[in-house]
């Protein structure tokens, strides 16, 4: 299940150009967003028991496991394509499918305490990287095959937003897992993200 920022939605939400520029106190609120996405993530886990996070609200739903194993392969090309951006500005950077990533790597066996760990060890290191750079390298781009040019403003909107989308889908997977037990099952395409491509 794609996440609501990727693709053409990218360019729905941006200017025409599809490239952004943050002034210094928006970058530095979606900073401060950015920073506690690990600590966002894990305080909203504690509310759903983990007897639970292998539901499936629907066949092409991901269950809270595959979530959390997504947000930690999508940060480790979040962590990438921030420092392509920093060191090689222009460069273009490797897209991916989401959902052939979880069925291909086994998103429903892997471990998602591991996943956590990792997300939160790669999100602290680029966090500790970009929270001083000048304002001139906010600017640099790279060049994405969906959504095109992307400056390092661009990512950051996309990744300070990425982990309360998912916590939201979260918490209507929860829902839904709360409705089938009382026997009355949600529709998935009521409650939960819709493939953006």
């Amino acid at each position: 299940m794609r996440g609501p920022i990727s693709g053409q939605a990218y360019h729905a939400i941006y200017d025409p150009e599809g490239e952004m520029t943050l002034n210094a106190e928006e970058r530095r609120q979606k900073l401060a967003v950015y920073r506690n996405a690990y600590d966002q993530l894990a305080g909203a886990l504690e509310k759903y028991p983990e007897d639970m996070w292998d539901f499936k609200p629907g066949p092409e739903r991901w269950s809270i496991r595959e979530i959390l194993v997504h947000i930690s392969d999508s940060e480790a090309n979040s962590y990438i394509r921030c420092r392509r951006a920093i060191a090689e500005p222009g460069a273009a950077v490797m897209a991916y499918d989401e959902d052939l990533w979880a069925r291909g790597l086994g998103y429903a066996d892997q471990d998602p305490k591991a996943a956590l760990a990792l997300f939160k060890h790669l999100r602290g290191m680029t966090y500790a990287l970009v929270r001083g750079l000048p304002d001139a390298l906010w600017s640099n781009t790279i060049d994405h095959p969906e959504n095109g040019v992307m400056t390092l403003d661009d990512w950051l909107v996309v990744y300070a937003n990425h982990v309360p989308e998912h916590i939201d889908q979260i918490r209507a997977t929860h829902d839904a897992w709360l409705a089938a037990k009382r026997g009355k099952p949600r529709n998935p395409e009521e409650t939960l993200f819709q493939h953006i491509k």
